[in-house]
Formats: structure tokens, C-alpha cells, sequence
């Protein structure tokens, strides 16, 4: 039997994932206005409001309900408070399930991206998706480092797969993690 997902909360060493609560419109507010956030994820409104950070939340709930996808909030485990988004899409989807990410501004810097996405893959794992994957732009160092440090290995690229904000084309690195595959390096580090 699948999990309700509108209810999922996985815990990390220093992390919580959990379900989006309305009293973090603010912070995603903040942290979606950041220009590497707006950056990297294009699809993102620009400016972005509190009405799209209120949309968001209030939008989530249909698709976990659904059992397709599984957005969680990154909060840090002692103060509770918002240092990214995390999800987990496509739940079902023979080609695997894949993971995205992002990091507030405020949160950067202490490898809150690579904890948060070891977790969510050992909680995919746990449930039953043996292949998890994700995307990240070549260009977006961070991103990529933060994949290898989450015990991802790098499968190749998608050429001009994607476009940027201004319409141009992009290259994706993919990434995957297998339920067989070590645990990460990160982990004993």
C-alpha cells in the first residue's frame, strides 16, 4: 500500500522534510526572489509574490493527494525554520522517480541540499522505488556537487534539453541513485 503522501515527514541528521504549512508563504516568498533560485529554476514567476508563494503551497496538496508527487519543506531540525524546498516527482513513472531541490539563500553553504536529497532517496528507497534521479544544469556547479554528495552518479548529459529564462538552450546533467548503490560519502564525512 503506497503512503499517504500529503502526510509524509522524513527526518534528517539536521533537517526535517515535511509537508508545506501556510506560515511558510513568507519564506518562500523571500527565498524565490533570490536571482541564483530565479536563475537555475525559469519556470519560477519574476518577480515572485506572496500570492505565488501562497498559490504554491495551497497547489501542492492536489498532486501528493494524487500520488504522483511529494513536496516537501526543508526546515532545520532545532529552530523550524525554511532553508529550501525539496520534491520528489513522476511517483509511478516506469522511467524512475526523479528529485528537485532548492536552498534559500540563508541556508546555503552548510550542505542542507545534499543531506535533504540522501534522505528523500533513502525514503524513495524505502518505499519501493529502486531508481531515483534528478536533473541539474551542467552549468550549475552547486547543484551537480550537490548530487555527487548525495551519493548520485553522474549518467551523462542531456544536450539543449531545456531552456533558460531567456529561452536559450541548456544542457542537463543526469544523475541517478540506485537502492543497491553505497551509501554516500557524505554520510561519513
Amino acid at each position: 500500500m503506497a503512503p499517504d503522501l500529503t502526510t509524509v515527514t522524513v527526518r534528517a541528521p539536521r533537517l526535517v522534510l515535511r509537508p508545506y504549512l501556510l506560515d511558510d508563504v513568507e519564506e518562500i516568498a523571500a527565498a524565490c526572489v533570490d536571482p541564483l533560485i530565479q536563475h537555475w529554476l525559469p519556470a519560477l514567476p519574476s518577480p515572485y509574490t506572496l500570492d505565488d508563494a501562497r498559490t504554491f503551497v495551497t497547489g501542492v496538496v492536489e498532486p501528493m493527494a494524487a500520488g504522483t508527487d511529494l513536496m516537501l519543506a526543508v526546515v532545520g531540525r532545532g529552530d523550524g525554520r525554511l532553508v529550501g524546498s525539496i520534491g520528489l516527482h513522476r511517483i509511478g513513472d516506469q522511467r524512475g522517480h526523479e528529485i528537485g531541490y532548492w536552498i534559500a539563500p540563508w541556508g546555503r553553504a552548510h550542505r542542507y541540499a545534499a543531506e535533504a536529497t540522501d534522505a528523500l532517496a533513502r525514503w524513495a528507497h524505502a518505499h519501493g522505488m529502486h531508481r531515483v534521479h534528478l536533473l541539474a544544469a551542467t552549468a550549475n556547479v552547486a547543484s551537480c556537487r550537490t548530487a555527487e554528495l548525495a551519493g548520485f552518479l553522474r549518467e551523462g548529459v542531456l544536450r539543449e534539453s531545456h531552456r533558460d529564462r531567456a529561452g536559450g538552450p541548456q544542457d542537463m546533467a543526469v544523475y541517478s541513485r540506485l537502492a543497491t548503490d553505497p551509501a554516500p560519502a557524505m554520510l561519513s564525512a
